[in-house]
Formats: structure tokens, C-alpha cells, sequence
């Protein structure tokens, strides 16, 4: 347990870090943390998050996997993203593991009762442990293997996402197909991502509260791999489940929560993934109105 919580240092400090230095602006999240809604971040705002995901495999050592993103609004339909990843795995080390960038693009403005979103990432990772996505036929047998040596297989990928959302009587359901590709010469890869979520209250009170139901959102989320372009299907492929949760604190920070549990042998038992997450309103405004 010591070296979980010193593994779990590095992501608290940086979400500290990342609260002292942020003057933010109040923006609740929708909680997944695998999912993608087909909501876009606010042309000229910047959303700066943390998420983690702590884990351990039966014959494996624990460990925490991290990314910082910086999400900002480019146009109403175009939302680009940076990712920074790193790991700590217990009696072993911590790395850099990589780098993504990844863009949203929508199709359709108007709110409709299916609303498509097209996603293109480009991701350059070794050892990565954040598992902000499973494809193919990843499996718990992928986190045994030392950061020394799992760092040397350098992953250059392709990543595609359909992803479709709906909004209903307070209620977001999204669903996400994936397709990802590694550049060198492995097969295309499948996966799914669908969550539910909604606030807890709807109505907004009209007192101001920290508390209150609608500063919270609850929902599930579930994932895994749909194998290959050779072995298409759910056959030596993991999957998640889990609930969710997120608070959006009086100074606008929002915290997320979900315990997700693997649904069968090929997946780890269980995750603890937690996160936090601001937003930056209008950020290159706010650098004219310093020059000014």
C-alpha cells in the first residue's frame, strides 16, 4: 500500500497543480471516462483534465496510469486535443509513455434525435497504462510485461471513432465504434465504448448550494475489444463495466469517480479510475485583455 500511495502522488500533485494555477470557469463534465458524448468543448475555450486509472493484474504488479489533456473549442464543430501520458507501476518505474493528439468534428449543429461526431487521433505510445480505450484483443496479460521492456515497442497508431449521442429528457446516451490502426503492419483493430449519464437533479435550485442534486451526475459506462480485421468478434477480448459519478465543486473544479469491474478472465478484475477537470472561458480573449 506505501507503494500505491506514492505511485498516486504524481497524479494528485498534478491535479493540485493544475487547481492552483487555472482560474476556472464552472462547466460540468458528463463523467465517462471512456465514452465520448457528442458534445463539444465551446469554440475558444480550453478544458485542461487529469484522468487516472489505477489497476492490477492477478499476477501482475499494480499500477497507475495518467494523461493530462488540454481540449480546446477551434469552431463550434471542431474540438481539438492534446494528450501527455505517463505510468507508475508498482516495484518497477515511471515513465513517459507518450503523446496523442486527437480531433472531433461535427457534422450536423443543430441537436437532433441521433447526433453523429467523426473522431481522428494520432497517437505515438509505449507502455501506456491509462486505458482511455480497449481494441482488439487487449487483455490483462498486456500489463505484465516490465516498462523496460514494454517501453522498447513503440506504438505509432491510426485511430477512428463514430460516435453518436442523444439527449433525452435529462438523460445523454452516447455510443462509440472504434477503429484503430497501427501504422507499421498490424491488422485494423475494433472496439465499442456506450454510457448513459444524467444530473441527479434537473431543476437548478434557486438558492446557491455545493451539494445540491444537479451539481452531480451519475450514469455507467461499459467498453472492450470487438477483435480484428482476422478475428472479428468477442472471442479473447475484454470488457468493462462500472458506474460513474462527478461533483462540479463550487470553484469550478469537477471531480469524477467509477470503480469498473472486467467481465470476464481475459480482463483485469477491477479499476479505480478518478479525475479532475477545469475550463478556461474564452482563453485568448483573456490574453488581449491583459495587453490592453
Amino acid at each position: 500500500m506505501d507503494r500505491l500511495n506514492f505511485c498516486m502522488k504524481p497524479a494528485l500533485a498534478l491535479s493540485l497543480f493544475v487547481a492552483i494555477v487555472v482560474g476556472a470557469a464552472w462547466a460540468q463534465e458528463r463523467p465517462y471516462f471512456v465514452t465520448y458524448s457528442h458534445e463539444m468543448e465551446e469554440p475558444g475555450n480550453l478544458e485542461i483534465e487529469v484522468f487516472n486509472a489505477v489497476g492490477k493484474p492477478p499476477a501482475g504488479n499494480r499500477f497507475l496510469g495518467s494523461n493530462i489533456e488540454f481540449e480546446y473549442g477551434a469552431t463550434a464543430w471542431w474540438t481539438s486535443e492534446f494528450y501527455l501520458d505517463g505510468q507508475i507501476t508498482q516495484h518497477d518505474s515511471t515513465i513517459f509513455t507518450g503523446y496523442r493528439w486527437e480531433n472531433r468534428f461535427r457534422p450536423l449543429l443543430r441537436e437532433y434525435w441521433i447526433n453523429p461526431v467523426i473522431y481522428v487521433e494520432f497517437e505515438n505510445t509505449s507502455a501506456d497504462k491509462a486505458l482511455r480505450e480497449v481494441v482488439g484483443h487487449d487483455g490483462r496479460d498486456d500489463f505484465l510485461e516490465s516498462n523496460a521492456a514494454a517501453r522498447l515497442e513503440k506504438e505509432r497508431e491510426l485511430e477512428l471513432k463514430l460516435i453518436l449521442g442523444s439527449n433525452y429528457h435529462g438523460w445523454n446516451i452516447s455510443e462509440n465504434i472504434i477503429a484503430e490502426k497501427n501504422l507499421a503492419s498490424e491488422p485494423w483493430e475494433f472496439g465499442y465504448a456506450v454510457g448513459a449519464s444524467r444530473p441527479l437533479k434537473l431543476a437548478a435550485s434557486a438558492h446557491s448550494c455545493t451539494f445540491c442534486g444537479q451539481k452531480f451526475q451519475g450514469g455507467v459506462e461499459m467498453y472492450g475489444g470487438l477483435g480484428d480485421r482476422h478475428s472479428f468478434g468477442t472471442r479473447l477480448t475484454s470488457h468493462y463495466l462500472g458506474p460513474l459519478i462527478n461533483w462540479a465543486a463550487p470553484n469550478g473544479m469537477t471531480l469524477s469517480f467509477s470503480p469498473q469491474f472486467g467481465l470476464n478472465d481475459y480482463s483485469l478484475p477491477r479499476l479505480y479510475r478518478f479525475g479532475v477537470s477545469y475550463e478556461i472561458d474564452q482563453l485568448f480573449s483573456r490574453f488581449h485583455r491583459g495587453a490592453q
